[in-house]
């Protein structure tokens, strides 16, 4: 074992996050949790632990057994890291939903795992921003959610033309199984193919549904293909119709135009009890889902207790990331560190300690070079970080208490007293 060198890879589909990186996830977190605050979102957290068993009440077996990451712990409980926080969000609301004040607007920015294959915008762990209403009106709960949406792209830098919206209700594909009298089996086989649409061939699509409907394959395609022919078949004045309309209307007088319906949008079906969406990535180059949700009114009663309105979206990190990467819309890296002061001899060190301390008292992030290497070399350390300013402290500084604070960027240099220093920092 001692000859053995372990590798310095992590784990496979998860990151390591060197300052760079951490810079951009804070920087999205900011923007995320900026976004809901503003619209009245708390913030709410959970272990990332989980019984196995929530996740087989929600999602099922095959879920549980080729998705997640299970285990026995020591007390041969078996126990899963959350693959999502939905599950998590609805056993906290009903252990104590007759202590919580309705509607409940609550936000989280998990870390959440799923063992799936590995590409572009899917790893096995990522960070999800959750954002849901529980016990909100649907009509404008729904509106709220898909407007917060909509803000945090924005506000991410995202013009309208970036992204598009894509909505779709339960309730209307519902009603159209119905009129084609299709039974539970077929439903539930047919809303998953209708989900696979857009990763399968045309012919594909239309032999696995020829498969599932037999005789009532030609009437549902001729159904599906049209948004028109599937308002005549369920009726303009229908409340399903009505109800995606009025939603659809309201974004417009939101000032939100880049929505459109799709009757072709699932997202497990069998999870969802109204309007469920997707945001898409406009550009060819990122050609992909951005995050999506919608409502869920049924959750709770897996845990016994009566159910309540609810309607909520996630976003991953990683899609996030890859979005505004393919946009340009990454901000530039910069250092938290302000200042750094440039040690000329080792003497100086308590003075240098005391100037950095008296600065920091007073709001300015200041760190101190602790080698005795040349100056050029403690500069370059300080530029190669992205620290904006230097200060190097040596026998004048020390006797006349006058530094020159040294901008790296432009090599503008300024001289000053202690008491100055912090006005010039931030002023700049």
């Amino acid at each position: 074992m001692a000859d053995k060198k372990l590798s310095t890879e992590p784990y496979k589909g998860v990151r390591d996050f060197y300052p760079e990186q951490m810079f951009l996830q804070k920087y999205l977190f900011e923007k995320m949790r900026q976004t809901v605050e503003v619209f009245g979102y708390e913030e709410y957290g959970a272990s990332i632990l989980e019984p196995a068993e929530l996740y087989r009440a929600k999602s099922g077996e095959e879920i549980v057994n080729e998705q997640t990451y299970t285990f026995l712990d020591r007390g041969e409980r078996e126990v899963t890291l959350r693959p999502e926080m939905t599950p998590t969000l609805a056993r906290m609301v009903a252990q104590k939903k007759r202590d919580l004040t309705f509607p409940l607007r609550w936000y989280s920015l998990p870390n959440l795992f799923r063992y799936e294959r590995t590409q572009r915008g899917r790893l096995r762990e990522h960070f999800q921003l959750n954002v849901d209403i529980f016990g909100g009106e649907a009509g404008e709960s729904d509106l709220e959610i898909l407007t917060v949406a909509y803000t945090l792209l924005k506000n991410l830098g995202a013009k309208d033309s970036d992204f598009r919206i894509i909505v779709n209700n339960r309730k209307i594909a519902d009603r159209l199984f119905e009129r084609i009298e299709l039974n539970d089996e077929q439903k539930y086989k047919i809303c998953k193919v209708i989900d696979k649409r857009n990763k399968i061939s045309d012919g594909e699509f239309k032999d696995a549904v020829k498969t599932l409907l037999a005789e009532k394959a030609d009437r549902f395609l001729e159904i599906v293909d049209s948004n028109k022919k599937l308002v005549e078949v369920l009726g303009e004045q229908s409340p399903e119709v009505k109800e995606l309309t009025g939603l659809i209307d309201g974004l417009y007088a939101n000032g939100i135009k880049n929505v459109k319906f799709s009757q072709n949008l699932m997202r497990g079906f069998d999870y969802y009890t109204g309007m469920v969406f997707e945001i898409f990535d406009t550009d060819p180059k990122n050609s992909r889902s951005l995050f999506g949700g919608g409502r869920f009114d049924e959750l709770l009663k897996i845990f016994g207790v009566e159910s309540a309105p609810a309607v909520g979206f996630g976003a991953g990190d990683v899609t996030l990331l890859d979005f505004l990467e393919t946009h340009n819309l990454l901000p530039e890296y910069q250092s938290a560190t302000e200042l750094y002061i440039c040690r000329l001899e080792a003497k100086f060190a308590k003075e240098i300690n005391r100037l950095a301390s008296n600065l920091r008292e007073r709001g300015v992030n200041v760190a101190v070079d602790l080698t005795d290497r040349k100056t050029a070399e403690q500069i370059k350390t300080a530029d190669k970080k992205r620290i904006p300013f230097v200060l190097c402290f040596g026998e004048d500084e020390a006797k006349n208490k006058k530094y020159k604070i040294k901008r790296l960027a432009t090599g503008e240099e300024v001289e000053m007293g202690e008491k100055e220093i912090v006005n010039f920092l931030k002023r700049k």
